[in-house]
């Protein structure tokens, strides 16, 4: 099996690191395969660029997990060592609060690489119920309070007299996941601005202002169905008057059971979302952990696999990600390869 200690450097990195990894966790002070955990949006991806990985190099296969992007990267951030993984992927941004979290467990330098665009698409099975949804019409729907005010909103024309009389009924992802942060974030906040009164609200109370705006409700109408967005897909072909939420992905890669909703009129589409038409696109990131660079044999290489493939004509294009624009490609590209570190001014 190819190796990357290579020089004295490089396997100081390495003994530093088992050393780390042994006395921090207890557990095995050595690992000969990439280790990944975070977005199940991103699962999918990264699952893909691990199998051309594994039948191109001699190195061992990565493993993979879907946990959800609060819950990977807080693995991510435990701290160094080979008990803990070497990338997070991540359906949204890093939070300020997680990258303090990282520093203060060890995890000084991070690389951030944004490996392309997805949607928050809204869909209901071939043939089931139609709607052309807006963030206000959405969040007046499943908001635990809208406005502040309590939720009444039984059916979708209670919401909007021009929607279907029949009940509401949304199959989404859990607070864990960066999805559901992305809905609230790129949906439901936009919706509650609509109401003037919310940014006055913001101001005096932003604790009461999140809650109001992102809180979703719990009465049923709104269902958690975990981290596994497959899940929810199946869900919708037993319900023709469900709405399931997840990634433009799973929307693609279910278009024989599954129809998009529109959005301000604008389809879930790979045109749409690269052009940030469509208002749910968003970008998907990867983190990675430079301490591991030189530790852990074919991380560089796995993240150099990422980059081969994430073009528009880039096998992970044939199975809905959507290319980064030229600018962001650049940056990626370059990211990459130089592994530059994150610092704590371009998060919030």
């Amino acid at each position: 099996m190819k190796m990357l200690f290579k020089g004295t450097i490089a396997a100081t990195a390495a003994l530093a690191l088992a050393a780390c990894g042994s006395e921090g966790t207890g557990g095995s002070d050595t690992r000969d395969s990439v280790r990944v955990v975070g977005s199940s949006t991103v699962f999918p991806f990264a699952k893909s660029v691990a199998e051309s990985f594994a039948r191109s190099t001699d190195f061992g296969s990565p493993i993979i997990e879907s946990t959800g992007t609060g819950g990977g990267i807080q693995l991510f951030c435990s701290g160094v060592g080979t008990d803990t993984p070497d990338i997070a992927n991540a359906s949204r941004r890093m939070k300020a609060s997680e990258f303090a979290d990282c520093q203060a467990n060890g995890v000084e330098n991070i690389t951030e690489i944004q490996v392309g665009l997805d949607g928050i698409a809204f869909a209901s099975a071939k043939g089931g119920i139609t709607m052309n949804l807006t963030p206000e019409i959405v969040y007046r729907a499943l908001a635990a309070s809208p406005y502040g005010k309590e939720q009444t909103a039984q059916t979708w024309s209670d919401v909007d007299p021009s929607l279907p009389d029949l009940p509401i009924l949304v199959y989404g992802p859990p607070s864990t996941s960066g999805t559901r942060d992305a809905l609230k974030e790129l949906v439901l906040e936009v919706g509650c601005k609509a109401d003037p009164a919310m940014s006055e609200l913001k101001e005096a109370d932003e604790d009461k202002y999140d809650q109001v705006c992102t809180e979703v409700r719990s009465d049923g109408k709104y269902v958690d169905q975990g981290e596994q967005d497959n899940l929810i897909v199946q869900k919708l072909g037993g319900n023709q008057n469900a709405v399931g939420v997840f990634g433009y992905s799973y929307l693609e890669e279910n278009l024989d059971s599954v129809q998009g909703l529109p959005m301000n009129g604008v389809d879930p589409t790979y045109e749409n979302i690269s052009s940030f038409q469509y208002p749910g696109a968003r970008p998907l990131f990867i983190y990675v952990k430079n301490a591991h660079l030189e530790a852990i044999p074919g991380l560089r290489e796995y993240i150099g696999a990422w980059a081969a493939n994430w073009g528009r004509g880039g096998s992970l294009a044939a199975i809905g990600l959507v290319a980064n624009p030229e600018d962001a490609m650049a940056t990626a590209n370059t990211a990459a390869t130089e592994f530059t570190p994150l610092t704590a001014d371009k998060l919030k």
